[in-house]
């Protein structure tokens, strides 16, 4: 289980009320853009070593459409 990822788009990374971030996240300073987000689902652990998500999403189209996905969601 994750945190909500309603209105992710322009949201500063691990800045909601769910606990279980990870301290590499929460220090990572990231603020989810479409490219950051693209950066991040593609290879999570090289934007953000120590993060507990480590299998990324290689499938450029794919990650495209959750990007979409994911700033349609406001």
């Amino acid at each position: 289980m994750g945190p909500n990822l309603y209105g992710v788009v322009g949201r500063k990374a691990a800045s909601t009320e769910f606990r279980a971030f990870t301290p590499a996240l929460k220090k990572s300073g990231l603020r989810w853009d479409r490219a950051t987000l693209d950066a991040f689902l593609k290879a999570p652990t090289k934007q953000v070593p120590g993060t507990r998500m480590v299998v990324g999403l290689p499938d450029d189209k794919q990650r495209a459409q959750v990007v979409r996905y994911l700033a349609s969601q406001k």
